[in-house]
């Protein structure tokens, strides 16, 4: 059976992510990262529920809790400020942790070819983003030259990002269509229990859902 690897982080993008690739292969693997960020625990639960409800069993928890030692990050570094909410800035936000998509994919690469697994899903964001260089289709090209360099000759791994040229209004709307489970995700970077609708995350989400012409699911 062919068999894909899907990055799960719990939040929406990845939740449909996992619907889109459920529909390619037959087999799907599903791996998460806690690296220290603050709200490592809601991610978490967000993530097995999303496996619960799709029923895949093969799943990978990896600790890099390296990146909360090396700090840099307000996702990692309390000591941080996150950046303040601007939708319109070109910046790179102080939310991002340095190289961390390399980082989580070298981990998948090395399972992917234990499990056999021919692609690996990411659901990166690039026009809708808060603007990471490691969200970009040109660093995810480069990576997959470093894949076919650095594993056996017969290991052949893509890395699909379906998502990478959509806004979030367009990835809620396929989400929806999809009946992926967005009511079981979390995308707040400060807050466990309630979103603190200040963060990126939360701003970019609440603009998606406004102009899909949708309610939050996760938002009473």
């Amino acid at each position: 059976m062919s068999k894909a690897i899907v990055l799960v982080s719990g939040g929406m993008d990845s939740c449909v992510t996992t619907s889109i690739a459920s529909k390619q292969f037959s087999k799907l693997a599903l791996l998460h990262v806690n690296y220290g960020q603050l709200t490592q625990q809601r991610e978490l639960q967000a993530f097995k529920d999303i496996q619960n409800f799709y029923s895949i069993k093969d799943s990978l928890i990896i600790d890099m809790s390296q990146f909360n030692i090396i700090g840099g990050s307000s996702l990692t570094d309390s000591n941080i400020p996150v950046s303040k909410t601007d939708l319109n800035n070109k910046k790179i936000p102080s939310s991002y942790v340095p190289f961390r998509n390399a980082n989580i994919l070298s981990s998948a690469v090395s399972w992917a070819e234990v499990i056999n697994a021919k692609s690996i899903f990411v659901g990166a964001v690039e026009e809708d983003s808060s603007g990471y260089p490691d969200c970009r289709r040109s660093f995810f090209d480069a990576f997959e030259k470093a894949i076919d360099k650095g594993t056996k000759d017969d290991t052949k791994i893509k890395i699909e990002t379906p998502l990478i040229h959509l806004s979030k209004k367009e990835i809620i709307l396929k989400g929806v269509k999809l009946g992926a489970p967005l009511h079981l995700t979390w995308s707040c970077y400060k807050n466990q229990e309630i979103p603190c609708q200040n963060c990126d995350s939360c701003a970019l989400r609440e603009r998606g859902f406004k102009n899909a012409k949708i309610k939050d699911p996760i938002l009473n």
